[in-house]
């Protein structure tokens, strides 16, 4: 595996990401969603981050087979009340942005008063949307990328940095016994 981003690099990466999105609220209460399982590292680090009115909840999707783009499910179970609500959505990614587009067209339905996104990582030249995440970390090559909640076959979640698979990771078995 090679680094991409490093644990220091993320953790700078995330902290600006938290003042932007700070400047753009200022002190609006502000609901954040993050989109499971991938958001959780970049959601807990971003939401210690953010001194300012918030609540958070969550909402799960799935669209990847491996390191193949598949169907997008989404799992929508709101506990939060949205309705006349700021609401950001926080993801790990924005590779080709389906998820992000429609994750934001659902929770429109619900009614909030705006409705942001927040992704650590934008892979460059996979967009096949007409949107953009409003707040990013990082620009990053079209390269498979795991660590800081990113995963492949739910391994490498927990690395503290964003790595590249080199062939022979992903040659391996890396799926967790049932």
């Amino acid at each position: 595996m090679r680094v991409l981003i490093d644990e220091a690099t993320v953790h700078e990466g995330v902290a600006s990401m938290a003042n932007e999105i700070r400047e753009t609220y200022v002190d609006t209460p502000l609901t954040i969603i993050g989109v499971l399982t991938g958001s959780v590292v970049v959601l807990a680090d971003l939401i210690r981050k953010l001194d300012m009115p918030l609540r958070v909840g969550v909402l799960q999707t799935s669209s990847y087979d491996g390191t193949q783009r598949g169907k997008l499910k989404i799992n929508v179970d709101l506990m939060l009340d949205i309705r006349n609500r700021h609401v950001l959505i926080v993801d790990d990614i924005f590779d080709t942005g389906h998820t992000m587009h429609e994750v934001i067209e659902l929770l429109g339905e619900f009614e909030p008063a705006s409705v942001r996104s927040a992704v650590l990582l934008v892979k460059t030249g996979k967009k096949e949307v007409a949107m953009d995440p409003d707040f990013a970390a990082f620009d990053i090559p079209d390269e498979f990328v795991v660590g800081y909640g990113l995963d492949y076959n739910d391994a490498y979640r927990h690395l503290p940095f964003v790595g590249v698979l080199e062939p022979d990771d992903l040659a391996e078995d890396r799926k967790w016994p049932d």
